[in-house]
């Protein structure tokens, strides 16, 4: 994140606005000036968090959604197993990565042993993070030898950002 855009803004009315206290007769001109410092540090602090949202929405903006459709054959004598690791990997994956929109895995009606998943990530640096994750590496581990064949397929979404419910 680009932090360059933020800096700490000072703001007074007028230089006999900075604390003074000698200059100052009455406890009402001291009160008064404090509600003036006070709104002035509000308004620093209003307009940082404007900054950084800002920041961060662009750079949320200016990444692009992975999307890409994981395509398997599962050993039949093994699905079982496979079904439980899959489930397994997708739960602790969907609630432990903020970066992992969505993994929906389905199989083929007539042949439950093709299995395709749709991979949607926040971005790319979000995938690389989940592929390097304990719970990933453990549903890489175990089904190793359950899994025939693997077919990735990069995918360009015809409505990127498009959210699902």
């Amino acid at each position: 994140m680009n932090y360059t855009k933020i800096r700490q803004i000072f703001v007074y009315q007028n230089s006999n606005m900075q604390p003074n206290q000698k200059n100052m007769s009455t406890h009402s001109e001291k009160n008064s000036l404090r509600k003036k410092m006070i709104n002035c540090k509000a308004l620093q602090l209003c307009m940082i968090m404007i900054l950084l949202f800002s920041s961060r929405a662009t750079l949320a903006q200016d990444e692009v959604q992975m999307v890409r459709l994981a395509k398997l054959v599962v050993d039949s004598a093994q699905l079982e197993k496979y079904k439980a690791a899959l489930k397994e990997e997708i739960e602790a994956s969907v609630r432990l990565e903020p970066g992992v929109m969505t993994l929906y895995a389905v199989s083929e009606k007539g042949n439950p042993t093709h299995i395709t998943i749709l991979e949607i990530y926040a971005s790319e640096q979000a995938y690389k993070a989940h592929v390097q994750t304990p719970h990933f590496l453990k549903y890489k581990t175990i089904t190793k030898e359950m899994v025939k064949s693997l077919e990735l397929v990069e995918t360009i979404p015809l409505l990127p950002g498009m959210k699902i419910k």
